[in-house]
Parts: C-alpha cells; structure tokens; sequence
C-alpha cells in the first residue's frame, strides 16, 4: 500500500512524533493507521526505557488550588536539561499531571501514571529526546478554605500554606516566605528527635572544644539549640516583608494559625554526576541509534 503524506500528516497529528518515524511505522505496518501507532507506542517504550538511567535534575513545578482554595495539588516533573525544560509540550506536560493530580481521589502518582500518563510519557521522551520522569506530588485539602500558594517566576520552587482560616493575601505572603527561607517545620516542637540530637551533639562537641567548665557547656549547648530551632520554625521565622514581625506573631494578629506548608524546589536532593563534553555526545549519540 503507497504511504500518502495525508496518512503521515495524519498520524504525526495524532501522536505528535516526527515525520520520518511516522512514515517508517506506517511503511512497516502497511498503512494500518492504528498498528502504526501501536508500533509506535512500543518504540516511545523502548526509548524511553533506554533513557530512564539518565538524571533529570531540571524540570518544572505545577500548581493547582481551587477557587474556594479547599484543594490544591502541586507536582514537579523532571527533565535532564534546563533547555528541554522551556519545551511547549514538555510545559503542556506538566500543567496536564498536575491538573490529574488534583482531580484524583488521593493524589497518589502511581495510580495516576498507570491511568495511562505513563504512556504520554514515554512518547515525549522520545519526541524530546531526552529522560523525563515525576518525581512527586501532593494533594491538600482544607474544609476551612485556608490553602494558598506561591510558585516562582522560574517554576522551579513553590509552596503551599495551608492556615486555620481564610486569608488569602496573608496565606500567599506567608507561602512566598516558605518558598525564600525554606524552613523546617511549622513549629519547634515538629522538629523530628533524630535531627534535633544531631544538633545537639554537634554543638556538644564544638563548646567541649572551647575548654570551658561543663556548666558553661550546658548552657552554650542550650543557648545553641533554641536559637536553631527558632530559625528553622516557621513561626519563629522573622517575616520575610517584614523583618520586625515574626510569621506567627504576624498570623496571630489576622486570626488564624499556619496550620502546614509543603515547599518543592527542582532538583532538590539529587546528585548530578560530572561528565565531561565530548562522553555526553557521544552518549546521546549512541541512544538516538
């Protein structure tokens, strides 16, 4: 059967892929539009499993929060290059996982990955070219209304507040506050006893060292301890507006509490191996074969 460039059009329309591969699958599959596709789909598979060992330590952020802020979901969607990342299907990607995210019943990214995301996936990696992956999601609620959100112009770091009452304008501040400071927890007494022990025992060894009687110790210790913890307690945290009034002092006076937060960065917490110019090349030579 001739291969027309109508039936290539079509199928590059329907998959979004090249033209050659379109072709190749049509050639291969004697036209049958949608063996072509699932001919396809296999090879978005198989690439896109070549592909899967390949950091993604850039991407992009997505946020979703309800017009009576009751729900909100935010995802972050990784890709290996920063340039990649500014790919109108890999933004349409991202906005599209997030909106999923919020319409799903838990929020879990498995379940919705295997509703068929997955797939979409693996077909633009092999469209782009390179590894994408979802790294992680979340789904909040709020029966008050309290949920507010900032997302960065760069779409690489977000937060979402949730507060005890509505009081968007207060909650978006405090949410770009979360983004800039980062802080731990929302209150001292949240910081995990691993953490704090560690503290501790840092500050032990280091006031051990000044040669100082013990008592003194104890207190350079405990002078040490309060002031981390007052630096990694939200609520403890000077205003990033205002540095003259604390976040809790500051939400205590509109009426509500911060209740939680959840604050995603790009990248965070994943190691980049070094590569020198010419392996990468010869690396993106050897999967494009």
């Amino acid at each position: 059967m001739a291969i027309t460039a109508s039936m290539v059009k079509e199928l590059r329309e329907r998959t979004g892929l090249g033209m050659m591969d379109c072709k190749r699958a049509l050639e291969e599959t004697g036209g049958d539009l949608e063996q072509a596709i699932e001919e396809l789909r296999k090879k978005s598979a198989l690439k896109a499993a070549k592909k899967a060992g390949r950091i993604t330590a850039n991407g992009l952020l997505g946020l979703k929060v309800s017009e009576d802020r009751e729900r909100a979901a935010m995802v972050e969607v990784n890709i290996e290059t920063d340039f990649a990342a500014k790919n109108e299907k890999f933004i349409a990607f991202v906005q599209k996982t997030v909106g999923l995210v919020f319409d799903s019943e838990s929020g879990d990214i498995s379940t919705v990955l295997e509703a068929g995301l997955d797939a979409e996936r693996e077909t633009l990696v092999q469209e782009i070219g390179e590894n994408i992956s979802v790294r992680r999601a979340i789904l909040v609620t709020s029966d008050s209304g309290g949920i507010s959100a900032y997302l960065h112009g760069d779409k690489r770091k977000a937060s979402l507040v949730i507060l005890s009452g509505q009081n968007n304008e207060l909650g978006r501040d405090i949410a770009m506050h979360v983004t800039a400071i980062n802080p731990l927890v929302v209150r001292s007494d949240e910081v995990p006893e691993d953490v704090l022990a560690k503290e501790r025992e840092i500050y032990t060894t280091q006031a051990d060292d000044s040669g100082k009687p013990a008592e003194i110790v104890e207190k350079m210790v405990e002078g040490r301890v309060r002031k981390y913890l007052a630096e990694v307690s939200l609520v403890d945290q000077p205003f990033v507006k205002d540095p003259s009034q604390k976040v809790g002092t500051l939400a205590n006076s509109a009426g509500v509490e911060v209740e939680r937060f959840v604050r995603y960065e790009v990248g965070e917490g994943i190691e980049v191996a070094e590569e020198d110019f010419a392996a990468e090349v010869a690396a993106q030579l050897n999967d494009s074969a």
